[in-house]
C-alpha cells in the first residue's frame, strides 16, 4: 500500500486525518507540535506504532521554535513539549518510548549548539519511522508462517499502514499471507464504539484487493461457531512482561470466544509495545473516552440524555489466551515470561 498515513516534508509533518475516512481522504500539514498532540487525542492520529512516530516528529518539529541558550533552559523547554505530548494517550506504550528516545537526545545534544540539536531530534525521528517500517515486514513474514493454507482470519481494529510506519502488524501478517496465496479471506469486525475496522480496516483491504467482509462485534462468535474462522490476529497497544495484552476493547471478549471454539489468537507488535516495567495486565493504565463516543457516535445521539457511560478504548486480554505474540524479534509462546526476558535481554546485549 503506497498510500502515507504520516511523514515529514519540508519541515512541516502531513498527516492524514483519520477521523474523517473513509468518506473524505484530507491531509493535514503543520508546523505545532500542539497540533500534532491534539491530532493524537482525537485519533486523527492513531496506532500504538504510528503516535509513536508522530509525537517524535513534533518534538523534532518543536526544536524549531527553541528560543532557549543553556542547558538547563534547552532541557525544561523541551520537558514541557515532551509532557504534552505523554499526556494524550495513557496506554499505548510506544508513545513514552518514542518522547523517552528523543529526550535522550536532548540530554546527548543540549550543549552542542541549537542547530546539532535539531538536526538530532530530527534524525531520530526518521529512525523511529524507518524502523518502524522494517519491523512491521518482519513481524509480517513471520506471522504469515503461522496462519494455515487457505486461512480464513477475523480481525479486530486497524492495524495497517494507517496505525504503523509500514505495511502493519497485524494486517502487516494478513498482507504477507496474501502475497503468499495462503489467505482465503478476511473477516473485519467493526470495532465500536469508533468504527476504526468498518472505517479503516475495510478501507485498507479494500485498497489492496483482499477479498473481506465486515461484520457487527457481536457477529464474531457466531461466524466461530460455523466452523468458518481458523485465526484471530490482532495488534497490541501495550504488553506486560508476563504476556499479557492491552488491545482495542472487544479483544477480551474475542480471545474467550476463539478459545472456546478450538481458534488460535495471535498477537502482532514490535517489540517497543513490550512494558517490561509493568509485570501483569491489571498494571496498565487503561484511557477512558468521552461518553459521547456512545452515546452520541459521529454527531448522530442514539441514547437519552445523561445515560451513565462506562467507555474503556482498551481491554486487558490474559496471556494464557494467546496462542503467540508475533515481534520483529521473533514468535514468541508460553510461558510468556520466560521468552518475553529473552526479549529484554537482546534488546540490552
Amino acid at each position: 500500500m503506497k498510500m502515507k498515513s504520516l511523514e515529514w516534508d519540508g519541515g512541516k509533518v502531513r498527516f492524514l486525518d483519520q477521523t474523517r475516512l473513509p468518506v473524505d481522504e484530507i491531509y493535514i500539514e503543520t508546523e505545532d507540535e500542539r497540533r500534532i498532540g491534539t491530532a493524537i487525542r482525537d485519533l486523527a492520529i492513531r496506532g500504538a506504532p504510528l503516535i509513536g512516530i508522530a509525537a517524535a516528529y513534533a518534538v523534532a518539529l518543536a526544536a524549531n521554535k527553541c528560543a532557549a541558550k543553556s542547558p538547563a533552559e534547552i532541557s525544561a523547554y523541551f520537558d514541557k513539549v515532551i509532557n504534552l505530548l505523554a499526556g494524550t494517550r495513557p496506554t499505548a506504550v510506544n508513545l513514552f518510548w518514542a518522547l523517552n528516545r528523543q529526550r535522550r537526545v536532548v540530554e546527548e545534544h543540549k550543549s552542542r549548539g541549537s542547530d546539532q540539536l535539531r538536526a538530532a531530534l530530527l534524525d531520530e525521528a526518521f529512525k523511529i519511522h524507518k524502523e518502524d517500517a522494517v519491523m512491521c515486514d518482519t513481524i509480517g513474514q513471520l506471522g504469515a508462517a503461522l496462519l494455515p493454507n487457505a486461512a480464513t482470519v477475523l480481525t479486530h481494529c486497524n492495524t495497517g499502514s494507517l496505525a504503523t510506519g509500514g505495511i502493519g502488524t497485524a494486517l502487516g501478517i494478513i498482507r504477507k499471507c496474501w502475497e503468499q496465496h495462503k489467505l482465503k479471506h478476511v473477516y473485519i469486525d467493526e470495532t465500536r464504539p469508533l468504527l476504526q475496522g468498518a472505517r479503516l480496516t475495510a478501507w485498507e483491504l479494500k485498497n489492496d484487493g483482499i477479498p473481506a467482509t465486515l461484520l457487527s462485534d457481536s457477529t464474531a462468535g457466531f461466524l466461530m461457531q460455523q466452523g468458518i474462522v481458523n485465526a484471530v490476529v490482532v495488534g497490541a497497544d501495550r504488553i506486560a512482561s508476563n504476556g499479557d495484552v492491552a488491545n482495542k476493547v472487544g479483544t477480551y471478549s474475542l480471545a474467550v470466544l476463539a478459545r472456546h471454539h478450538g481458534i488460535p489468537m495471535f498477537v502482532a507488535a514490535p517489540s517497543s509495545t513490550i512494558d517490561f516495567e509493568t509485570e501483569e495486565g491489571n498494571g496498565i493504565p487503561i484511557e477512558q473516552r468521552n461518553p459521547k463516543e456512545i452515546t452520541e457516535p459521529f454527531g448522530r445521539k442514539v441514547a437519552p440524555d445523561n445515560t451513565a457511560v462506562y467507555s474503556p478504548s482498551f481491554d486487558i486480554t490474559p496471556s494464557a489466551l494467546i496462542a503467540g505474540i508475533v515481534t520483529e524479534q521473533g514468535v514468541l509462546f508460553r510461558p510468556y515470561e520466560t521468552s518475553i526476558a529473552g526479549i529484554r535481554k537482546s534488546s540490552k546485549s
